[in-house]
């Protein structure tokens, strides 16, 4: 942050907080307005990056202390840390419901984890995944066949749309199937389970993208039946660099390691001709080269602690009450449209994108920050693919300022760290943009929407 924003956000005492089921850091932060004087910041980009719950902060302070070496170290810290690193393992293979076998491989990322698994892929495998996937489960199986399905209108047609893919390939060949738990554009939730069996069924694995879907669901691979899952930190309450592979030990252990280095290697010993031969280890570490991101994964563990003890069942009907506060509120405005694949009233979680109609989707996102202090996103959601056929559009521009609003939408997304307060204050700031417009202009400055004070709107 530069020095003018840290001194433009403060932070208001703890009797003005909000509440939420899962306390989390920045509740409390105040922003200031285009209009002046300043309000409590309601982040409303959970799909994005969720806050630290205050819980994995805390637990994290209370570790930082005690930092030190994994897997590398005698002295006491470092038998500390390393137990407290695999550990976390542990806590994470329980909250992912992990088979007997099945292996935790903590990464960067979701994206990190998808690369990860791209690279064990057997040779001559075909990738099926629909072209609603975001771009970490999209992009990288850039060594295999890829066979790209389209947008499925119903849960249902997603099923028999893979089934009828599956069928024509060469059951000789190895497959995997890409598919996302809950869509990172529309909130929506799909037939995981019924995907699963339709893979296994003629014989290819899948991986699922949890990475919107674990933060509000429970996520099981023994129920689900799904070969491996992936998923972030920065999603899950833990904004610090970690992610989760888990799943089938097979593929990756017959593959190269993911990074070359100490950690990986086994035994490394020099040759005659002035080579090295290197023995790999055949677990876990065996893609985990390098000095682990032990903070990250302490937190990831935290946090999945957090979410199991708080109750999945709780946290996801208020969810839902939040959801429904959002589209009854906007129920009776014309203007707002929400993007949808499966149809208004499918299962989701808190993920709403939207267009306005005559209203350039970063210029009203600018303005729900500028002028309400409220923290949404826009564009196409790193799911550009998903988001140009639910707008209608082909190829076109990223929705810039000042473009033609068709071309991006807005998110709105939240968790179990958000008041019902922040919520209700998105939909009176919408209602009020669309009745009364934006009291400022907006233009582009280093590729951002900002108001132009100089102008008023």
């Amino acid at each position: 942050m530069s020095v003018t924003t840290v001194t433009a956000v403060t932070t208001v005492t703890a009797d003005r907080s909000v509440r939420a089921p899962l306390p989390v850091l920045g509740r409390d932060v105040t922003v200031p307005l285009v209009t002046g004087g300043e309000v409590t910041y309601a982040a409303l980009d959970y799909a994005a990056s969720a806050p630290a719950l205050q819980r994995v902060w805390d637990d994290v302070a209370a570790y930082a202390p005690y930092y030190g070496s994994v897997h590398r170290g005698a002295g006491y810290l470092s038998q500390l840390s390393t137990d407290l690193f695999e550990n976390a393992r542990s806590t994470v293979a329980a909250f992912l419901d992990c088979r007997a076998g099945d292996q935790v491989v903590f990464t960067r990322s979701t994206t990190d984890s998808l690369n990860l698994l791209a690279t064990a892929l057997p040779d001559g495998l075909e990738v099926f995944v629909f072209e609603t996937e975001h771009h970490a489960a999209l992009l990288p199986w850039r060594g295999a066949r890829v066979t790209c399905l389209d947008a499925p209108d119903s849960p249902g047609q997603a099923v028999t749309a893979l089934e009828r893919a599956l069928a024509g390939r060469d059951p000789r060949t190895p497959a995997l199937v890409c598919v996302t738990g809950a869509s990172n554009v529309t909130g929506e939730l799909w037939p995981v389970r019924e995907l699963a069996a339709a893979a296994h069924a003629y014989g290819a694995r899948i991986v699922l993208d949890a990475a919107q879907l674990a933060p509000h669901r429970p996520v099981s691979l023994r129920d689900l039946d799904v070969d491996w899952v992936a998923f972030s930190g920065h999603k899950l309450y833990a904004p610090f660099g970690s992610g989760v592979l888990a799943g089938r030990a097979d593929w990756l252990r017959a593959a190269e390691p993911y990074l070359a280095g100490g950690g990986a290697s086994r035994k490394v010993t020099r040759r005659a001709d002035g080579g090295v031969d290197v023995e790999w280890h055949d677990g876990a570490a065996r893609h985990e080269a390098g000095s682990p991101n032990v903070i990250g994964v302490h937190a990831i563990a935290s946090a999945c602690e957090a979410l199991t003890e708080a109750g999945f069942d709780g946290l996801a009907a208020r969810e839902e009450e939040l959801i429904r506060t959002v589209r009854d509120g906007l129920a009776d405005v014309p203007e707002v449209r929400f993007l949808s694949l499966f149809g208004d009233d499918a299962p989701r979680v808190g993920v709403l994108s939207f267009v306005v109609d005559g209203w350039n989707s970063s210029h009203f996102a600018a303005a729900l920050s500028a002028e309400y202090g409220i923290g949404v996103r826009d564009g196409l959601f790193c799911a550009h693919p998903l988001v140009r056929r639910l707008l209608g559009g082909g190829p076109g521009a990223q929705g810039e300022c000042g473009a033609p609003e068709s071309l991006a939408a807005i998110r709105v997304s939240f968790g179990a760290g958000t008041p019902e307060e922040h919520v209700e204050r998105f939909v009176r700031a919408v209602r009020e943009l669309v009745r009364d417009g934006a009291r400022w202009t907006y233009r582009t400055e280093d590729g951002r929407c900002v108001p132009d004070t100089s102008v008023r709107g």
